[in-house]
């Protein structure tokens, strides 16, 4: 397993944590809050050798959700948030998209997930 932490710019000029986990035998690999610099996440996940099978998203603030569209129509994977997120993802005054200058941001999860589930990414 590999856990590789990239440090992300936003789109305010701050930095968080996008992190990426691989499976090494299996070449598959969990994306968790892709906050932006989709191209720069994307050239890891090139250099890692893996392919992407899931986004996971922590909570549904836009500058941890900024990079999902271009990653996922890049790589076709799922979308998953926490089920108490899922709804908040089409309102921009709790994604605080507008706020922060992100207009039309359109981030759809696949799936919702609920503490004690257990993600694969083999």
């Amino acid at each position: 397993m590999i856990l590789k932490r990239l440090k992300i710019e936003t789109m305010i000029g701050n930095y968080t944590n996008c992190y990426i986990i691989v499976d090494e035998e299996m070449k598959e690999a969990m994306i968790i809050d892709p906050a932006g610099e989709p191209e720069k996440i994307l050239e890891t996940i090139n250099l890692l050798g893996t392919n992407v099978k899931y986004i996971y998203l922590t909570h549904c603030h836009a500058d941890h959700t900024a990079g999902v569209e271009e990653i996922k129509n890049i790589t076709n994977c799922k979308v998953l948030i926490h089920r108490n997120d899922y709804e908040n993802l089409k309102n921009p005054e709790v994604t605080l998209s507008e706020l922060i200058g992100i207009n039309n941001l359109h981030v759809e999860a696949d799936a919702r997930v609920d503490e004690g589930d257990k993600l694969h990414i083999r």
